[in-house]
């Protein structure tokens, strides 16, 4: 609620302060117009007991929940949910846990775990070892020289155009033993994304380096250690070179227009990159 006692829900919250970061103006209350912000605004505890127990219907079962047990409901009891999981490519139904992660989706995902250096010649065996002179042909997908990811920080900044545009940067990074730099953009760079009620992040991966060879890396963004927004794990694979040192803007894999509206809505973007050079 504002400081005058309207109330708005999270979402619409949030929107407005992206809008307001988008038109660098001050975020104000839909219905009075006083300022609004984070630290200016506070939640209704009463009113969210209130909605917490109206009633709500599962989307797999049709039985009827107050709001505030839906979610466990359908993560962990939902006996529709489990039955209408998919059998695996072996035909055996998933247990109850993989039904869980089918409904939970990708935003539950966890850090991706790069697997152990494969092996050479991919023949058959089933113990597990590598054959006899393989150690020496791995190709590893590794971080060097360390498996720490960056914290990088996107500030806004406007074009100097005739029509601005709002763009995202971060400060000069170093990761594998280079110099990087990450550009970001909403809707694309759309002349107006305020209008818009669909929201997206795209981004760049710059190396301002010099390099002797090309380098070739898999990287991917992750939310940053203090934050809630959901994105989705993505590798994305770029060969960097003297001449070609610039990726194409990739989508941010966000979850969707909330999520990014989150981010919008902070003063700088925090997020952690992982870079990891492909050893040949």
């Amino acid at each position: 609620q504002c400081t005058n006692g309207h109330l708005m829900c999270a979402g619409c919250f949030i929107h407005l302060l992206a809008d307001a970061r988008l038109k660098e103006e001050q975020a104000t209350c839909p219905n009075c117009r006083c300022e609004i912000s984070k630290s200016l605004c506070c939640r209704n505890l009463a009113v969210e007991k209130a909605v917490s127990e109206l009633p709500c219907e599962c989307g797999f079962c049709a039985q009827q929940f107050p709001r505030s047990l839906l979610e466990r409901h359908q993560k962990d009891e939902c006996q529709d949910r489990w039955r209408r999981s998919q059998p695996d490519a072996r035909g055996a139904t998933p247990s109850r846990g993989s039904a869980v992660r089918l409904f939970l989706g990708a935003s539950s995902l966890p850090v991706p775990v790069f697997p152990p250096p494969f092996r050479a010649h991919g023949g058959g065996g089933g113990g597990g070892e590598d054959p006899p002179g393989a150690a020496a042909q791995r190709r590893p997908l590794r971080p060097r020289p360390s498996c720490r990811p960056a914290e990088v920080q996107f500030r806004p900044y406007r074009t100097d155009d005739f029509i601005t545009r709002l763009y995202y940067e971060t400060p000069r990074l170093t990761v594998l033993n280079q110099t990087w730099v990450l550009k970001a953009r909403v809707n694309d760079s759309e002349r107006n994304p305020n209008l818009s009620c669909k929201r997206t992040l795209s981004f760049q991966l710059i190396l301002k380096s010099k390099v002797n060879a090309p380098m070739e890396c898999s990287f991917l963004l992750l939310e940053g250690p203090y934050d809630d927004v959901k994105i989705n794990p993505v590798i994305y694979h770029f060969v960097f070179t003297n001449e070609n040192n610039e990726t194409d803007y990739m989508p941010l894999p966000i979850v969707d227009s909330v999520e990014c509206n989150k981010l919008l809505a902070a003063k700088n973007i925090n997020l952690r990159l992982f870079i990891f050079q492909i050893q040949k």
